[in-house]
């Protein structure tokens, strides 16, 4: 079943995303970067980083992995003339999304023995360890 390309009311062309997926090739590499498609494939040999890191990315969402190196303004101009489109979207809640990574404690209070404990037996290793040298010294 092939999928038929959708044009927006403004003239923007729309990728499903397994139409995206299917450009993984030699021939042909796509890749998403928040939501514009770019064809990447004529410039595989010309990425500062190697095509290989173009290629892991090929098919899918870059979005973090771009924005993670910190291109340089000269990089996103370049970017503006591969882009062929934008992702579907509807397909748009089906690219994975990065886990939130949050820290949490198991209660809000901070426990006694890390804030008495850990600290004072700190402090009496580093008092015996100071009174050890200094007695030999002598």
């Amino acid at each position: 079943m092939e999928e038929k390309q959708e044009n927006s009311p403004d003239g923007v062309k729309y990728f499903r995303l397994s139409e995206i997926e299917q450009q993984n090739t030699f021939k042909s590499t796509w890749i998403i970067i928040n939501n514009h498609v770019y064809d990447v494939t004529k410039f595989l040999e010309e990425h500062p980083g190697g095509e290989e890191v173009l290629r892991e990315q090929a098919g899918g969402d870059a979005t973090e992995s771009f924005e993670d190196v910190g291109h340089s303004t000269d990089a996103r101009e370049m970017a503006k003339d591969m882009v062929i489109g934008e992702l579907h979207p509807d397909d748009r809640a089906k690219i994975a999304k990065p886990e939130e990574t949050a820290v949490t404690t198991l209660k809000d209070e901070t426990s006694w023995w890390s804030t008495l404990l850990v600290p004072g037996l700190s402090a009496a290793i580093v008092t015996l360890l100071y009174r050890v040298y200094t007695t030999d010294s002598e």
